[in-house]
């Protein structure tokens, strides 16, 4: 009876233990939490809850397994596995304690300065993603690293290992001279402020938003949702357009060929009327003007402000279309024309005679309009 009492005691208390003293520390989290709104610390801290029964189990099955008297014959087995366990849940719970204190101070950060300095907020947002990930990354290793310490075959290697890692690290540096190669430039992007999370860029004709940065690899989500995955190398090297690396204010242009005698004045009062119904505007600036000429159009170009890359798209086409409707209800004739017949000539002018010596043909000018 003792020997069947025991092991339910000792495993079976082990568990009611970690269950009672991980429902106690949630509590105290959430209350903590209610308590200090100001800050997210003791909520992100609850995301560690299930790696951390995980270590009080664990520990408290690694600890009293001896007095269990429970598959003796499996005792090393047994030990070893509930080490391993403990490791991993260890280095688990470190990664969620580091992120909750690097995301608390974020936050902070972005809240004080995110109306005053919105590029440099992402800017920090890409620095302490990438360094979570490298965190993460060296935690790991040295938890498989502690985990295969546990095995003697690995300890007796240790020398031998060592011995090798010089002629090991050349044949890995070679052989991963792109991997290498990337993750050196996401460090470069990460603290050289060359392209952050949010950014605006156009990178090989496609214009997209910034989604994601690893060590490895980034993510250009377009304007159509499309994801144009890329490897960081190729913003060290390639050039690229970054629309908000000072400021996410931006200019945007609109273009028209229109006929010489479109009604300028007019079209500036027209313009600063559809900036004023337009809510994406910003009101900081807005000019039309006149920026070349052709023997049959001439061509006009707008420019209006926005806060950011997707305001002055709205604007732009708003401003465009507005624009053209107006033109071919008030204006028609400033539309572009093609002219189908000779032009007439003022009486004593005298007619230009063809290559032949017939008289030319006087010309009218009958307008066909293109929108």
């Amino acid at each position: 009876m003792e020997n069947l009492l025991r092991p339910l005691i000792v495993v079976g208390g082990s568990v009611v233990l970690t269950l009672f003293i991980g429902w106690v520390t949630d509590r105290l989290l959430c209350k903590a939490d209610q308590r200090h709104p100001e800050t997210p610390m003791w909520g992100l801290l609850r995301r560690g809850r299930i790696p951390y029964q995980l270590v009080l189990c664990a520990a408290l099955l690694r600890g009293s397994y001896d007095s269990a008297a429970l598959l003796q014959e499996h005792e090393v087995g047994i030990g070893r596995v509930l080490t391993l366990v403990l490791i991993g849940a260890a280095a688990w719970l470190v990664i969620r304690i580091a992120a909750a204190i690097v995301e608390t101070s974020y936050t902070r950060y972005a809240s004080n300065r995110a109306q005053r300095d919105p590029a440099r907020v992402r800017r920090v947002r890409t620095q302490v993603s990438l360094i979570m990930r490298v965190v993460a990354a060296i935690v790991g290793v040295v938890a498989v690293a502690a985990m295969l310490l546990t095995f003697p075959a690995m300890r007796a290697a240790g020398a031998s290992l060592l011995a090798s890692a010089g002629i090991i690290g050349i044949v890995a540096g070679v052989a991963a001279q792109s991997t290498l190669g990337n993750m050196f430039a996401g460090f470069q992007i990460a603290f050289g402020d060359m392209v952050r999370l949010g950014d605006t860029v156009v990178v090989d004709g496609e214009w997209g938003t910034v989604e994601e940065i690893t060590l490895t690899y980034l993510t250009v989500r377009t304007w159509d949702e499309r994801r144009i995955t890329m490897p960081v190398s190729y913003f060290t090297s390639k050039p690229f357009q970054n629309w908000t690396r000072g400021t996410a204010q931006l200019t945007g242009v609109v273009y028209w060929q229109l006929d010489h005698s479109a009604p300028m004045e007019a079209m500036r009062d027209r313009l600063r009327d559809i900036l004023r119904n337009c809510e994406a505007w910003d009101g900081r600036d807005y000019n039309l003007s006149v920026t070349d000429s052709t023997p049959n159009t001439m061509e006009v170009r707008a420019l209006m402000t926005a806060k950011d890359a997707d305001d002055v798209w709205t604007v732009r086409v708003t401003v465009r279309e507005q624009m053209i409707t107006w033109l071919v209800k008030e204006h028609p004739y400033a539309l572009p024309r093609v002219n189908t017949a000779d032009a007439a000539l003022p009486n004593g002018i005298p007619r230009p005679s063809s290559p032949d010596g017939a008289p030319r043909r006087a010309h009218t000018t009958p307008r066909m309009e293109r929108g």
